[in-house]
Parts: structure tokens; sequence; C-alpha cells
């Protein structure tokens, strides 16, 4: 267990992951308490990397259900292996069906899915449960037994508790709102664009093959693009991409006229790219007159 945030911190930039100060103490709290942690933000800044990286720093092995729309409780808990039952009811040597029912419905012919093999494993797991606002309401409701116990409940067994606890982070786009008993199972943490100094620092981290003018000048330029009204902003991880796009192309600096062609590796809509495209003409008419 962390000892205090300052400790966690640096154990989390030690496996490759810069968190500020209010955030390490947030997560730290989760742990201490033994907490879900929610964690939400915009697509791209570092939610699951973050998981990922305490996993590491926590050394538990992870465990990790992708949530999408039409998720249900047989892909992310449990099914039965029925071509295993139909196997046992051919060669089975009575006609007791309450005897063969016991016999089916058994762990033997438990498909663990994510949700029940972090519950049953033996050994300390973090549980990423991500983008869980791309599921319905209905998987959400099933979730609250697992965050405030650590069990779950399957009709044909019984209730199965978890014996190792494991940590469990949710995070989401904020596509949708989350009901009240949800998040009061949770401590929260908002994540949002990085600052200026601390995207920096991440590039410099992440790309450490990037000369220092190059590293400032992409993350000037990435910030001063995130006040364009465009449809999806760049992520912390589109800006380590354009910046070694950058440094491929042999270049030291950002040049306003000389980034067509490296813009999609930023921008994921084509009306994004023109829009910045047009500001561009505009931005660097702007350099050339303080010239």
């Amino acid at each position: 267990m962390q000892t205090s945030p300052l400790n966690l911190a640096q154990e989390l930039k030690e496996e490759g992951y810069l968190i500020d100060e209010e955030a390490a103490t947030t997560l730290f709290l989760a742990l201490a308490l033994d907490k879900p942690c929610l964690i939400e933000g915009p697509a791209g800044v570092g939610k699951t990397q973050l998981a990922l990286a305490l996993a590491r720093v926590e050394k538990r092995k992870l465990i990790r259900l992708q949530c999408y729309e039409g998720l249900d409780i047989n892909k992310a808990l449990y099914d039965w292996n029925y071509a295993k039952q139909l196997l046992r009811l051919q060669v089975a040597k009575t006609d007791d069906w309450d005897e063969l029912k016991v016999n089916l419905y058994s762990e033997e012919f438990l498909l663990s899915r994510p949700l029940l093999e972090s519950i049953l494993s033996p050994e300390p797991v973090l549980l990423l449960i991500d983008e869980l606002d791309k599921s319905d309401e209905e998987f959400e409701s099933f979730l609250l037994e697992l965050l405030a116990e650590r069990q779950v409940t399957i009709p044909e067994l019984g209730t199965i508790s978890s014996k190792t606890r494991p940590v469990v982070i949710l995070t989401s786009n904020n596509s949708r709102d989350f009901s009240d008993a949800l998040r009061r199972r949770c401590i929260h943490i908002y994540l949002t664009y990085p600052s200026l100094e601390r995207e920096i620092s991440i590039l410099g981290s992440q790309a450490p093959e990037l000369s220092e003018r190059l590293t400032k000048d992409v993350c000037g330029f990435v910030a001063r693009v995130r006040k364009l009204p465009l449809q999806k902003l760049p992520s912390v991880s589109e800006t380590i991409d354009f910046a070694r796009a950058l440094n491929a192309l042999q270049k030291v600096e950002v040049n306003y006229g000389e980034l067509l062609g490296t813009l999609s590796v930023l921008l994921k809509y084509p009306k994004d790219i023109a829009k910045l495209e047009e500001r561009l003409k505009k931005w660097e008419l702007e350099a050339s007159q303080l010239r």
C-alpha cells in the first residue's frame, strides 16, 4: 500500500505517468479507503493510462472490461458452457432432473467473464471498467453490488465474494450521466487537458528523442489549437503522435507554413482539419508581421 499521495505520484512517474497533486491525493484516498475510483474527463486525457500505470505500481494483474452499447451480464460477468452441459446430459446415468440441474449449473460449467474473473482471482487484481458511459443504465445498475461489496450474485450458484478485494477503476468520457447510486459508491477524479507546463513534461517523458525546442513548440501549438471550436480537441496521445511526426520529417520547430499533410495526425475530423488550415493562414500572416 502507498504511504502518501507524494509517494504514489512518484511511483506513477517511474511508470511513465505524470499526475498532478490533486489527482494523486484523490487516487491515494480511493486506495486507502478501499473504494472504487471513477475517473472522468474528455477522451484522450490519460484516464485509461492512469489505470494501467496504477496496476503496474500496485503489482496487480490487470483485468479490463471494455464497455460498449448492448453490453450485458453474459459478456461481462458469466455465461454457461452449453456445449459441455449438453455432453454431460448425453452421458448422464440418471433421469432425475433435480440431480442433473445441480450438476449442470455448477462451477464446472461456468465461463468466467472479466467481472467474475476479478472476483474469483486468487491473486490481487485491478479491475478496469473502461468507458462505462458507453453501456446502458441497466448494466450500470447491475454493477452496484460489485462496487459496494466486491461480490456478485449468480442466480444458480448464489453470492460469490472476493477474497482479494480487487482495486476497481471506472472511466467515463461523460457521454451520459450516471445515477446517484453509482456515484455514491465511488471516489471521483476529473481529468482534463494538462497545462502547457505539464504537457511539456509529459511529452518530454514519452518522447525523449525530441529536441527541447520542438517539444515546447508542439505543446504551445496544441494549446492554441485547443482554444478553437473543434468537434474533437486533440488529446495528449495525439500531441505525442504529432510531435513524433514532425520529428520524423526532421522539423526542428513548428512552422505554420509547413504543417499541411501533418494535421491529420493531430485532428481526426475533416471539418476540424479544414478549420485549422484556414486558421493557420491567419497565424502565419500574424507571425510574418512580427518578424
